[in-house]
C-alpha cells in the first residue's frame, strides 16, 4: 500500500546512510522500524490501579460533607 508521511530531513538523510551501508532499502528500514515500535507498545501493559479496600461501616453518619472531611483532615496538625 502506498502512503505519503512527512520525516524530518536530516533523519530521512540518516535513514538513507544506513540504508545504503546495509545494503538495503529506505522501505525495508522503515517497516523494520515501524513493526519495532508496534511490537514495543504492545508490550508495555496497559495501567491498572490495584483494588484497596479497608474494613468499616462506611461513611460516619456525623460527617456531613466535605468541609467536615477536610476539617477533620487537618485537625491535630495546627491547621
Amino acid at each position: 500500500m502506498k502512503t505519503t508521511v512527512e520525516i524530518t530531513d536530516s533523519l530521512l538523510e540518516e535513514a538513507k546512510r544506513v540504508a545504503e551501508r546495509e545494503r538495503t532499502t529506505l522501505r525495508a528500514l522503515i517497516e523494520d522500524g515501524l513493526r519495532k515500535a508496534l511490537e514495543a507498545r504492545r508490550r508495555v501493559p496497559g495501567f491498572r490501579l490495584r483494588r484497596v479496600t479497608v474494613g468499616g461501616q462506611g461513611i460516619d453518619p456525623e460527617i456531613a460533607g466535605w468541609d467536615e472531611v477536610r476539617r477533620r483532615s487537618y485537625e491535630g496538625r495546627g491547621g
